[in-house]
């Protein structure tokens, strides 16, 4: 195959060594023992961190010189083989913390669910780039979901949730290639719907016996299924009225409980939910607009998720329902699951806003924040480089996401843009989640932070998910040029 010639964009591999460098400090300030001084011995974590630093600039630079259209060949292939390996990392790995993700190699050991990241990638980017495929059409949307639900579930059997949460970042992706709206607006609803029912269940709204949640939640509902029809249906009649109609009815059934007779107003929302479903469904069949039906879904669907929610949390393993509970409030367990982010958090806020110095962290240093050289690692860099170090560095990550989200809107090919979102939105998803975890706004789920955490495994994946995307805008970008 012809060679094509390489013209890198020199900003994100910039930004790339500067996050490189600044996270090997950073473990090396979390990991540091008292009195020692060697970063460079292969036994400490340095060390090898700075070992797995060189191994993935090579590969970087191996990755620039491969001919592109070799990612394009090789996508599908790639992912075949990928999920047969996932499939088999449960039998083959150790227990690592009860995951078993981690597969040993003599005394290295790799964890494939941070490599399927890129090879999921480069499969979407090779089945959306086909000629005339859209996300609009259920079929494709169908396929294009399988094709990210698949590891996600084989990820889930190896007991590594958080490796597989990741997954949904590809949605973003999903969204700018043309999925609806509608889906995006429904997943964060789910999310509000959860956060809010599960918050708010113990109490009790005054005068009535109705859970504070619930009511929340279900008049979250009705103002969220009156704008869709709103919004998508704007020929329909008295849409307003009849979401004002629907909130006074709410409002004189809690007057009533409150004054004349206590009762549960929760079943006067779902009767509204219900008598409006049934007004919809029946101008569906009447009108034969199926944008009806899909509202009707909305509102049923939503009413199931949020009885539902609460059963499932109840079937989760304990240590993770009671994580759920202590970010939301409703139980504090800072001995126990509540322990890392308290301690987190206490890092952070000691760095104040100029920090204690490379080496100089407390908590870090006596090793009060578990994981605090993988997960966990932004506090080292809150309480050593303090506010101002933080938001640099977080800084540098917003210059990386806005330079890729540059790169994928230049693509000239369906393919590059594609796998260029889903670059920019593992990143984001990474950020987003780690960090928040660290600061308390977030559950822990147990992901890295990407070119700052400890390990070989995720430095690479990171590495070659990126390192990939900069050869491909480099022929892009050769051609524009011819």
């Amino acid at each position: 195959m012809e060679k094509k010639s390489v013209s890198v964009d020199w900003l994100v591999v910039l930004l790339y060594v500067a996050l490189l460098v600044f996270g090997w400090f950073s473990v090396c300030g979390a990991t540091h023992e008292i009195g020692d001084t060697n970063f460079f011995d292969w036994s400490s974590r340095s060390g090898k961190q700075l070992v797995w630093m060189t191994c993935a600039c090579g590969l970087g630079f191996l990755i620039l010189w491969i001919d592109d259209r070799l990612f394009d060949a090789a996508s599908i292939p790639l992912y075949i083989v990928m999920m047969l390996v996932l499939v088999a990392t449960p039998f083959l790995a150790t227990n690592t913390k009860g995951s078993l993700s981690w597969i040993k190699f003599g005394s290295v050991s790799l964890q494939p669910a941070e490599f399927a990241k890129f090879i999921t990638a480069l499969a979407l980017s090779k089945l959306i780039n086909q000629y005339g495929f859209t996300l609009n059409n259920t079929v494709n949307f169908t396929k294009a979901a399988a094709f990210v639900l698949l590891p996600m579930m084989l990820i889930i059997m190896q007991k590594e949730t958080g490796s597989a949460l990741v997954y949904l970042s590809f949605f973003l992706m999903f969204y700018r290639e043309g999925m609806p709206g509608t889906i995006l607006f429904t997943a964060l609803a789910a999310i509000i719907y959860f956060v809010v029912g599960i918050r708010f269940a113990a109490d009790t709204l005054p005068g009535t016996v109705s859970s504070v949640g619930e009511f929340a939640v279900l008049t979250l509902i009705w103002i969220f299924t009156i704008g869709m029809l709103r919004i998508y249906i704007p020929k329909e009649k008295d849409t307003i009225q009849t979401g004002v109609l629907g909130l006074v009815a709410i409002l004189l059934a809690w007057i009533c409980s409150r004054y004349i007779v206590t009762f549960d107003i929760v079943w006067v929302q779902i009767a509204l939910i219900a008598i409006f479903s049934g007004r919809m469904f029946w101008r569906s069949l009447s009108t034969r607009i199926h944008t009806y039906s899909l509202i009707v879904v909305f509102a049923i669907g939503s009413t199931f998720f949020l009885y539902v929610s609460d059963y499932a949390l109840s079937r989760m393993p304990k240590h993770q329902q009671t994580r759920i509970n202590v970010l939301l409030g409703t139980e504090t367990n800072n001995k126990g699951a509540g322990y890392n982010v308290n301690q987190s958090k206490i890092a952070i806020g000691s760095g104040g806003l100029y920090g204690k110095g490379f080496m100089n962290g407390t908590q870090t240093k006596l090793k009060y924040v578990p994981e605090q050289d993988t997960d966990f690692i932004f506090c080292t860099v809150g309480e050593e480089e303090g506010f101002f170090g933080s938001a640099g560095v977080l800084l540098l990550y917003l210059a990386l996401i806005l330079r890729l989200i540059v790169l994928s809107e230049r693509q000239q090919t369906t393919f590059g843009r594609v796998y260029g979102y889903c670059v920019l939105s593992i990143f984001l998803f990474h950020l987003l989640i780690n960090v928040g975890m660290v600061i308390g706004l977030t559950p822990v789920i147990g992901i890295p932070l990407p070119f700052f955490s400890y390990g070989g495994s995720s430095l690479w994946g990171f590495t070659i998910l990126l390192f990939i995307f900069l050869r491909i805008d480099a022929v892009d970008k050769a051609q524009r040029r011819k």
